[in-house]
């Protein structure tokens, strides 16, 4: 919500006006200390234009423009190596269940052929 808040140069004050809460209220939502219900959750996105899933599933860099990518859905996962969020679509996460069933001889061919895709 900050990167959101923020990415429009609103201050939290401002924004708790236009959403017509407090702004003790939207800080305890943007630290969160409080859960937001799914009514202001729904009006954030709309103030935004963002879908429910963008907001809330979509990872948003406070260095890129919001995403707007209207395919999917997709699932939220963590690379380990990184804090980077990557969203799979149901494909790619039947493609890596595959992978990982796979036996080892199989696995090293396919790795083979991907490492050779430039």
């Amino acid at each position: 919500m900050k990167t959101i808040r923020n990415k429009f140069g609103y201050t939290q004050e401002v924004l708790a006006k236009k959403l017509n809460i407090s702004r003790q209220a939207y800080s305890n939502y943007e630290n969160y200390k409080r859960e937001p219900d799914l009514n202001f959750i729904i009006q954030f996105a709309q103030k935004f234009d963002l879908t429910l899933d963008q907001l809330v599933l979509q990872n948003i860099s406070p260095y890129e423009d919001v995403i707007r990518e209207q395919s999917g859905p997709y699932i939220a996962a963590i690379q380990d190596d990184s804090s980077k969020t990557l969203h799979l679509s149901e494909s790619e996460i039947e493609m890596i269940l595959k992978y990982r069933s796979l036996p080892d001889d199989d696995r090293r061919l396919v790795d083979k052929v991907l490492n050779s895709v430039q």
